[in-house]
């Protein structure tokens, strides 16, 4: 570990690059030791304490066998992640979250914990002291309809004919995100039957509810008023008239549901590839009677057991995997490090990716765009109904830099150009581009009751799109081209009057920041851009008193007011480094502070540590730890500000 005093005001001059080469090399050992055997990297995707609680709670919604040593880890896990605040938090550090809480709790108590006992007490007043269960977001009354803890009629009524609609119609699947579709379809078929879990051990949590009568019309804070009434008079009127729905209707809505689930099973890697819409596809089938061993249940069973993590003291359950994310990225660092052992791996790596192109199934991002041809990857393993425009965008910019730095011919020139073409094809209609879709805007479904979390859609967003324009950017494309013209034109549109830009999928506007400035600077364009000078300034301006970077979830809140200081972190750090590289800033000694920070953090494995979150599921509901971002992007920011200092130069010539 480098211990270098936290108040030297570090310059450019201050740094010996004989330092960071050593620096390099430790972490690029340590980052070559996580490859796996045929050649990708996978790290750990940890969220928050509902999908491990929700995992033990399915166990006992399907009567299965207990597993007291699993149970046992998981459980250990939920009690050190529980908050000073008495409940659980949606990320490390965070405030309570009600709906966390109470899955939490009724996972614990599931698992034998003793209500009495000081962390569940704390846990169950802090849960009260904010409204009881019936406060919590939808998904979390449904599973509590379904331990028939609170009745069907106070959760959010969507019959599952409307699978039968056409497309025409306001509300219809094909408008909603991807994630929406795949947790809603089997879900619908679990609300019209008024599943019941089996719960053989009989545990109630009816303590977590107050005697107020729970409220499933109380308006968001993202939902506006007018559109919030509209679709609240609606799921009245829902609740009066479902009684009576034909059941021959109802019968065929079911049998299409099952017929979309079994159609998107994807194998061992599950529908839709995230744990939600695996959990509701096996239920789904439980209540049709299909026995555990029905290859369709079986599987899908299959599929949620591939996500536990278990150590010998605990256990969680991801929400997913990220092998694709993480092998692209680590490859770019690997290629920015440079020498022989680095390349060699980072070649490894492309060549695991390439047979993952998806180049047959056309998945649901063709309802809009019929005539486009497959050509992305997905997030996971496999996911080919559901591959996604930033996976796509990196793994092609990798893939072109390889070809350009490594002796490898042109194994990859198809996969670039079928990448590249299923890429352009999903740009929208304002320019911009969304994670898995074209134009998924009807931004008033976000205000249907069951839309809770505010994330029902998938539109265009700063980061995302900034990808696609660094890929197009990076292979040749001119600004003057009308789609990367469009492209350039929505990403400025989008950006804040501070000068930092929204980001989606990382926490948050650092994360967006750094993917506007690298992506304006493929596109030919330096600091005497306004957009570039102002995006840079904004970065420069937030840098910790330590020479870090840091930002927490919190910032995804509706009422921001501009950045509040935070922690910093070794992966906030290193974008708003590569951002700021990216910027023509790599002499600034805001730089070197940064580069210093970095040096003195890296642990004596080669490594950096880090707690917090800072990955992005859903803004305000949902977030993500990547443990493999303290590993990569460090070690990739590192190398980038040796070459440009060892080559006297001012900008990468690369789009990431």
């Amino acid at each position: 570990m480098n211990d270098v005093p936290s108040n030297v005001l570090a310059t450019a001059e201050h740094i010996r690059l004989d330092g960071i080469e050593a620096d390099l090399r430790r972490a690029t050992e340590a980052l070559l030791n996580e490859q796996r055997p045929d050649g990708h990297w996978i790290f750990e995707l940890e969220a928050d304490a509902t999908i491990p609680a929700e995992y033990v709670l399915l166990r006992q919604h399907l009567g299965e066998a207990d597993d007291p040593g699993l149970e046992r880890k998981i459980g250990a896990y939920l009690r050190r992640i529980q908050g000073d605040h008495g409940g659980w938090p949606l990320f490390h550090g965070g405030a309570f979250d009600i709906s966390a809480s109470v899955k939490a709790y009724f996972c614990l108590k599931m698992i034998g914990d003793d209500p009495a006992s000081p962390h569940m007490a704390r846990a169950r007043e802090a849960i009260l002291a904010h409204g009881g269960a019936a406060r919590a977001n939808v998904f979390t009354r449904i599973l509590l309809a379904m331990f028939g803890e609170i009745s069907w009629r106070h959760v959010p009524t969507i019959p599952v004919e409307m699978v039968l609609l056409p497309r025409w119609f306001p509300v219809h699947l094909s408008k909603m995100s991807y994630w929406a579709r795949t947790v809603l379809v089997p879900l619908l078929v679990l609300q019209a039957l008024r599943v019941r879990a089996r719960n053989p051990r009989s545990v109630r949590v009816q303590e977590l509810l107050t005697a107020k009568r729970p409220r499933t019309r109380r308006m968001r804070t993202h939902q506006k008023r007018a559109w919030a009434l509209f679709f609240n008079g609606i799921d009245g009127g829902l609740k009066v008239a479902e009684p009576f729905w034909p059941r021959p209707l109802r019968q065929r809505a079911i049998e299409r549901c099952v017929q979309f689930v079994t159609e998107r099973l994807n194998g061992e890697d599950g529908l839709g590839a995230i744990y939600p819409a695996m959990a509701n596809a096996v239920m789904m089938y439980d209540a049709l009677g299909y026995p555990p061993e029905h290859p369709d249940r079986a599987i899908a069973r299959q599929a949620i057991e591939k996500l536990l993590v278990a150590r010998e003291d605990e256990a969680y359950c991801q929400p997913c995997v990220s092998p694709v994310w993480d092998t692209a990225l680590a490859a770019h660092a690997l290629m920015e490090v440079g020498g022989e052992a680095a390349a060699t791996a980072a070649a490894r790596g492309l060549d695991w990716l390439k047979p993952l192109q998806e180049l047959e199934v056309k998945g649901d991002w063709a309802e809009i765009r019929p005539h486009l041809r497959p050509g992305g990857w997905a997030f996971q393993y496999r996911n080919p109904h559901y591959p996604d425009l930033d996976d796509t965008a990196v793994v092609v910019m990798a893939m072109d830099r390889a070809r350009h730095q490594l002796p490898i011919g042109d194994r990859y020139d198809e996969a670039i150009a079928r990448g590249t073409e299923w890429t352009a094809g999903l740009q929208s209609g304002n320019g911009g581009w969304g994670a898995f879709d074209a134009d998924n805007i009807r931004h008033y479904l976000n205000n249907i009751p069951f839309a809770d979390h505010g994330a029902l859609l998938d539109p265009p967003t700063a980061d995302v799109s900034a990808r696609c324009v660094s890929m197009l950017a990076q292979l040749g494309e001119k600004p003057e081209s009308p789609r990367l013209r469009a492209a350039i034109d929505y990403l400025e549109r989008e950006q804040e009057a501070d000068g930092s830009w929204f980001g989606r999928w990382g926490v948050n506007y650092i994360y967006g920041t750094w993917s506007a400035l690298c992506a304006l600077n493929a596109a030919g364009f330096d600091n005497s851009r306004p957009s570039v000078r102002q995006g840079a300034d904004w970065l420069i301006s937030i840098q910790n008193a330590d020479g870090g970077w840091g930002e927490d979830c919190e910032s995804y809140k509706l009422d921001y007011r501009g950045h509040e200081p935070a922690p910093s972190t070794a992966s906030q750090t290193a974008w708003a480094l590569l951002g700021l590289m990216a910027a023509g800033a790599v002499d600034h000694p805001a730089v070197a502070r940064g580069i210093e920070y970095l040096r003195r953090t890296q642990d004596e494995n080669g490594l950096w540590q880090q707690e917090a979150y800072t990955g992005g599921g859903f803004p305000r509901v949902f977030y993500l730890r990547y443990h493999g971002y303290p590993k990569f992007f460090p070690l990739w920011a590192l190398a980038r500000y040796r070459n440009l200092r060892r080559g006297n130069a001012t900008r990468p010539v690369h789009g990431m």
